[in-house]
């Protein structure tokens, strides 16, 4: 039986919910009707202002306010000027925590994710549990699940670029 995520999943630590996210299913209803689906097959936690990889790391701004707030929120921004990147909040209120949306079944990587979805800089602080245009489907598919380094984050130090906050699914996806 498929179901939507509601906002009790996301309204845990990130680190709970990044590798529960592995092999859900991202769907997009286009603005004519078309529905894409995506597994996810990667995800990655950002955990609060303490974790140096994590956007909060500077505080609460503008670009980071919504990750303060309700869990189950979309954070999108842009990376390098061009590449739109897609996170749910997680959490609670004022522990900004987040999961990247790394990379899907057939979509490897963020970037290529987000641009087959057509998800852009519009779906920022949307809520992904009540939206209409963009969901995340649970059907009982459970990979198993290995950890790694993020990536992309050498800035943050040797410390926090190291946490195995990646969850990938092992063995491949159905």
């Amino acid at each position: 039986m498929v179901k939507k995520l509601k906002e009790d999943f996301f309204g845990r630590d990130c680190l709970e919910v990044a590798p529960e996210l592995v092999g859900k299913i991202l769907v997009r209803r286009l603005p004519d009707g078309e529905v894409l689906r995506e597994r996810i097959a990667e995800t990655e936690a950002y955990r609060g202002e303490e974790d140096k990889a994590c956007h909060a790391s500077k505080g609460k701004t503008k670009r980071t306010e919504v990750m303060y707030g309700e869990s189950g929120k979309i954070y999108v921004y842009l990376c390098y000027g061009m590449h739109w990147l897609m996170n749910i909040t997680t959490g609670q209120n004022e522990q900004p925590q987040c999961v990247l949306i790394r990379a899907g079944k057939v979509h490897k990587g963020p970037a290529k994710l987000t641009k087959y979805l057509q998800i852009d800089g519009s779906f920022n602080k949307c809520g992904i549990c009540e939206n209409p245009d963009i969901w995340i489907e649970d059907d009982g598919f459970r990979p198993e699940i290995k950890t790694d380094k993020r990536v992309g984050i050498d800035y943050a130090g040797d410390y926090w670029k190291n946490m195995e906050w990646r969850f990938i699914a092992d063995g491949g996806i159905a």
